[in-house]
């Protein structure tokens, strides 16, 4: 699965269109720069909207409404694609004023948005994108803390709606936060899942193991090159990853390791890299992909801020064999250029059709990945 990469070809973009009532023009603003992105040979890059700033994390309905959050936009949206060509005709905002609204997480009709230390609920909301009801509160008394506070949900196989709670600093030991909790869909019959989890911003379950697998972005301030961002996976309820005080499987914090030990921790099933940023994974579970990809985990690097020279800054496949990652390639490269970004992924979705989305909150997008031989 070491295909040889290509620059992507701007012409294989549509001219653009305008959206009609509850849209702006696709290219208000100017385009995304999706010809400087590399792809193996035989995908294809195209933008499906250019009309949601801060696009994060994704979601899809199930008539294929694409919902996407947003972080310091304090919007929702809601992107229809109906002539099935690829690219979203509207994109509406069906909420606004919310705290970090960056998680989306359709359940039986409905939407339910992580912001913050609530999560709300849009009821039946395919049946009223042009109006949008009013939200419902399911859940209010999260934690309040904005850092690390934004975050991504999910329904798992089990029917419960999964929540991170991330660490409320760069490092430190509070209880109550830096793990994964899951809730019945009504907010009740709480659990925790997993500790020692600084911030997870991505995860899913693999196919037939059902096993959860997350990112975690490791801890700030200790240099370059330590300790890496986690592709981690959770074996048993009540696991703990290390955080606060051991680092990507192997390094002690130097202020909460004293007296801990490594191998007292689950270590990662992967290290992804230092201040990479890893966000949003899938696994993909289509039939478009060549074979090698199939349920591989694709992961959104949302790129470093705190790093001499940058790193991330790209969409990365993880092929795993069983409960062991075998491979790290990149699958979409180009969002950074000479040590300047143009884009920021951030989120990956798998379609009905096989083809993978990606959002970019740096450039406001939607992109759509292909393949044919």
């Amino acid at each position: 699965m070491n295909p040889a990469f290509h620059a992507f070809r701007p012409g294989l973009v549509a001219p653009a269109i305008l959206f009609a009532a509850f849209a702006a023009s696709t290219w208000a603003k100017d385009p995304p720069a999706i010809e400087k992105l590399r792809v193996p040979a035989g995908f294809q890059v195209t933008v499906y909207s250019a009309d949601v700033p801060n696009a994060r994390a994704l979601a899809i309905g199930s008539k294929g409404t694409v919902f996407v959050g947003s972080r310091s936009a304090g919007k929702v949206y809601a992107l229809s694609d109906a002539d099935h060509d690829g690219r979203a005709e509207k994109s509406r905002v069906i909420a606004t004023g919310l705290n970090m609204p960056v998680g989306v997480a359709f359940h039986n009709g409905d939407l339910y948005i992580s912001a913050v230390s609530q999560i709300l609920a849009l009821r039946d909301i395919e049946e009223h994108l042009d109006q949008a009801p009013g939200l419902e509160m399911v859940v209010s008394d999260l934690p309040s803390e904005t850092h690390h506070g934004w975050k991504f949900i999910a329904f798992g196989p089990d029917g419960k709606l999964y929540v991170p709670i991330g660490a409320p600093c760069n490092i430190c030991d509070r209880d109550g936060y830096a793990k994964i909790l899951r809730m019945d869909a009504d907010g009740s019959h709480r659990e925790d899942v997993a500790f020692g989890i600084r911030n997870t911003v991505g995860f899913d379950w693999q196919p037939g193991t059902k096993q959860l697998w997350f990112t975690d972005n490791g801890r700030d301030l200790l240099g370059d090159d330590l300790p890496s961002d986690e592709l981690n996976r959770i074996s048993r309820i009540g696991e703990h990853f290390g955080y606060p005080y051991c680092h990507q499987g192997d390094t002690l914090d130097p202020e909460f390791g004293k007296g801990k030990a490594c191998k007292d921790y689950t270590p990662p099933a992967l290290r992804l890299g230092a201040h990479v940023a890893a966000l949003g994974m899938r696994f993909y579970t289509g039939k478009m992909f060549p074979s090698a990809y199939r349920g591989a985990a694709i992961i959104a690097e949302h790129g470093s801020w705190n790093r001499t020279e940058k790193s991330g800054y790209r969409v990365m496949t993880a092929r795993i064999d069983g409960t062991r990652v075998v491979g790290y390639e990149p699958l979409i490269e180009g969002f950074m250029v000479d040590e300047k970004s143009w884009g920021r992924p951030v989120d990956v979705l798998v379609m009905p059709d096989g083809a993978l989305l990606v959002s970019d909150d740096q450039a406001g997008a939607v992109y759509r990945l292909t393949y044919s031989r």
